[in-house]
């Protein structure tokens, strides 16, 4: 089963370089995010998921001022503000419930796991069921790729779609946030969240920045040695920090994921490895230090082995402040152990 969810990776990995920028998207994207591995083991799941009752899907968040629609969204006009909007994607999930729009969302894709009280299906974005879908009647869907007729399909019974592809930097990780709020009816709430992330990320990199210039770290998706460059969203808030990606030589065909040989990170010697993977491939800092050759590597003799939550890492929602911060805290960690 592991090695499935490591294939469907890798498939994964393949789709954001060759999908990645659409005329129709609503946030600009050369590139796909990292996929987490729980994102790959989305594409087995089947969508046999049961609608909720017509007042669950039908429940709102009374906001302070009545928006206004019609709202248009990138190319979509919205008539008025949706009800029952089902989510297949888990950045928006995240983002919807932290707008205050979580009373309209009628249910959210199998991976959809924060926060919890989201309503969880067996729906899935990577092989998405249209039966299944339209059996909330949803008056909204997000999805952040379209694999094939779903936007099409959705269109046809008179089902306004939104697409938010991964994005590659944080500007168009808020741009979504806003577009999003003004979807859901929520404006003001995307402006405040979006300035509150903007003011956050800004204070983590102010006192922290420094220590990160001229250092180069590998970002390990999985234990075949998959990795992030400075051409993705991961690379993106690694380079805030001045951190240079060892990958960056490597993404010879602009991917933005290149698999790594061993010999090539041993030549490259990362100041830091920054780990996925710890859920589906077993990856721990003790068992990278335990790998033939790599003890004499700076970042295992300095102990600068950091695990990084695939989730924080691959979703460019509101939780992105905490993978900010993971960087920002190992940097500090790593200054104080020079210091002593």
């Amino acid at each position: 089963m592991r090695s499935k969810h490591l294939l469907l990776l890798v498939a994964l990995l393949v789709f954001g370089a060759a999908c990645g920028n659409r005329a129709d998207q609503t946030a600009p994207s050369s590139t796909q995010a990292a996929p987490t591995t729980a994102a790959a083991a989305e594409a087995t799941a089947t969508t046999t998921a049961a609608p909720t009752t017509t007042a669950e899907a039908t429940t709102t968040t009374t906001a302070a001022a009545e928006p206004e629609f019609p709202v248009t969204v990138g190319r979509l006009v919205i008539e008025e503000m949706p009800a029952a909007i089902v989510s297949l994607s888990p950045t928006a999930t995240e983002i919807l419930f932290a707008i205050g729009a979580g009373g309209q969302v009628a249910a959210v894709d199998m991976n959809s796991d924060h926060p919890p009280e989201a309503p969880v299906t067996d729906l899935t974005g990577f092989q998405p069921n249209l039966e299944a879908i339209a059996a909330y009647q949803p008056d909204l869907v997000i999805i952040s790729w379209d694999p094939g007729g779903l936007e099409d399909g959705l269109a046809a019974l008179g089902i306004p779609v939104l697409i938010q592809p991964p994005a590659l930097h944080l500007d168009d990780a808020y741009l979504q946030m806003r577009r999003l709020g003004e979807a859901a009816g929520r404006r003001a709430e995307a402006e405040e969240l979006v300035a509150s992330l903007q003011e956050q990320v800004t204070e983590l990199v102010e006192d922290h920045g420094a220590a990160g210039q001229g250092l180069t770290y590998y970002h390990e998706v999985d234990n075949t040695y998959f990795s992030a460059a400075s051409g993705t969203f991961i690379g993106g808030v690694y380079a805030l920090f001045g951190l240079a990606s060892i990958a960056d030589a490597a993404d010879e065909n602009g991917s933005g994921y290149p698999q790594l040989s061993v010999e090539y990170i041993l030549e490259a010697d990362p100041d830091i490895i920054f780990f996925g993977c710890a859920l589906w491939c077993g990856t721990t800092a003790e068992n990278i230090s335990e790998r033939p050759g790599w003890r004499g590597l700076a970042a295992v003799e300095s102990g600068a082995l950091i695990e990084v939550d695939d989730d924080l890492s691959s979703r460019w929602g509101p939780r992105l402040i905490e993978f900010v911060r993971l960087i920002a805290e190992s940097l500090a960690a790593r200054t104080d152990a020079g210091a002593r």
